[in-house]
């Protein structure tokens, strides 16, 4: 079986897609049974949508490939902490497992929920893989925008 790294990596490179149209730089992967279902990167510029993060894409890309609305054998590989938007999706979704790589202090799920966990009671999270390049390739994103 391929490792949580290999599938974050893939996550990174969504993550770096998105940077590159200008969008911010959060990519996911969802993977069942050793196979990436749906692959997503920020497009909230590209598509004028609010609702375009990187997650929500992966997601519908999910959905689509297993023909189903449920995905509790799936894990999805998410470079930055979801948001509460993306964490209600993914409840609805009761997706297996989450993996994310950095905490989004400003906007991430735990903002608003605390402690309390806003998945399906059966899945698993996972926090800090690829943490430290994750939050990179963010502060590089707005550090760009930036004024001199």
């Amino acid at each position: 079986m391929i490792s949580d790294e290999h599938y974050m990596q893939q996550a990174l490179k969504e993550a770096r897609k998105a940077f590159d149209l200008g969008e911010v730089p959060i990519g996911a992967v969802v993977v069942a049974g050793g196979t990436i279902i749906g692959r997503g990167h920020n497009q909230v510029e590209l598509l004028n949508d609010c609702t375009a993060h990187a997650e929500m894409i992966a997601l519908t890309a999910a959905f689509n490939y297993m023909g189903a609305k449920y995905l509790p054998d799936a894990t999805l590989y998410v470079t930055l902490e979801p948001c509460f938007m993306c964490a209600g999706a993914l409840y609805w979704s009761k997706i297996g497992r989450i993996v994310y790589g950095a905490a989004d202090e400003k906007n991430g799920y735990r903002r608003v929920a605390g402690d309390r966990s806003p998945f399906h009671p059966k899945t698993q999270i996972v926090t800090g893989l690829y943490a430290e390049e994750a939050l990179q390739l963010v502060k590089t994103f707005f550090a760009s925008r930036r004024p001199g």
